[in-house]
């Protein structure tokens, strides 16, 4: 049961992301996630990570309180978020923005097609017109870019 859990929360939060990211940091949360799109941060570190703080902090409690109580189903809940944050963090800052420089080299259709859809989000400089606000799913015709037929 522990596994369902940690499993529904996982794939829960892809929409949860996508809400965030569509209102709350392309709405009244930009000030902190502008700099991501328009790179106007000075060193290695950006205004946006601080994002990774705001996300621990309700993981960090649940899974504290939920171990309290005999690690009842809020540890539970954190640790699909826990791994969902992970899954993010090497997706995101080091498959497609290559903040670290390792995995740049793919010919893993999905992993394209993810880092296609995430380069259209990017293309919106402002915080109006976005797309692709979600992070684990790729909207089909970005699969289509890379099928095989296309490859010859």
């Amino acid at each position: 049961m522990n596994f369902i859990i940690v499993l529904i929360t996982f794939i829960a939060m892809e929409g949860a992301t996508w809400l965030i990211h569509k209102y709350i940091m392309h709405g009244f949360l930009w000030i902190l996630h502008r700099d991501h799109h328009d790179h106007s941060n000075a060193g290695f570190l950006e205004k946006n990570d601080y994002f990774f703080v705001i996300f621990a902090l309700p993981t960090i409690a649940l899974m504290y309180f939920g171990s309290l109580k005999g690690y009842n189903y809020l540890f539970y809940i954190g640790l699909g978020i826990m791994l969902y944050g992970m899954a993010y963090f090497f997706v995101h800052d080091i498959f497609i923005h290559q903040r670290f420089k390792l995995l740049s080299k793919t010919n893993n259709r999905y992993f394209l097609a993810l880092r296609r859809a995430h380069k259209q989000h990017h293309k919106h400089l402002g915080k109006e017109e976005g797309e692709c606000f979600g992070f684990l799913y790729v909207p089909m015709k970005y699969f289509k870019m890379y099928s095989n037929n296309e490859k010859a």
